[in-house]
């Protein structure tokens, strides 16, 4: 089935950095529109039995993004799915070229502020395991933000607002998207 708010739509892959609200926004849009959800990081542990840390740990920030580059293509072929990608998928050609064409890139924007906010307890973010968060923050918008922006057909703000709140304007402007492809 197409998506039924943006019809030719099969697959939608939400894009951002950690803390933008991609696999919660992700569970309740795919909710919203009777599809699956699944989120590449939790996907990749349920295919290891290992957790993120771990793999960090163990193979390597590059031995995750290996990982991360085969889940992402295995699933940006599914149909009727909504997709939450880590936040540093987008740093590998392929997988920007693999979500780029194969469905409608949403990307979840927030402000570094928040991130600090919504990742401050986390402790399964092994990039951000160290005493200076909000400079590794920086430095990683300032690196993924302009790949962000090269795969996203929607450019989404997630900062204001309660998740339905942001989910309701996602699907006004997929409504929109779909009005004017009319």
């Amino acid at each position: 089935m197409m998506c039924p708010v943006l019809p030719g739509i099969k697959r939608i892959f939400l894009v951002g950095p950690m803390g933008a609200g991609k696999s919660t926004l992700g569970r309740l849009l795919a909710d919203a529109l009777g599809w699956t959800f699944v989120d590449s990081d939790a996907e990749i542990e349920r295919r290891t039995g290992a957790d993120i840390p771990w793999i960090f740990d163990v193979e390597g920030e590059q031995g995750f993004r290996d990982r991360e580059e085969s889940v992402i293509d295995a699933l940006s072929q599914a149909n009727e799915i909504v997709l939450a990608t880590g936040g540093g998928a987008v740093l590998r050609a392929s997988n920007r070229a693999h979500l780029l064409d194969r469905g409608l890139v949403i990307y979840l924007a927030t402000s570094i502020e928040q991130q600090l906010e919504r990742t401050a307890r986390d402790r399964h973010r092994p990039l951000l395991q160290n005493d200076h968060p909000e400079e590794v923050l920086k430095r990683l918008f300032a690196q993924r933000e302009p790949l962000y922006q090269e795969v996203a057909h929607l450019v989404i703000n997630t900062e204001s607002g309660q998740a339905r709140d942001v989910l309701h304007r996602i699907l006004r402007q997929l409504r929109t998207m779909a009005d004017q492809a009319e």
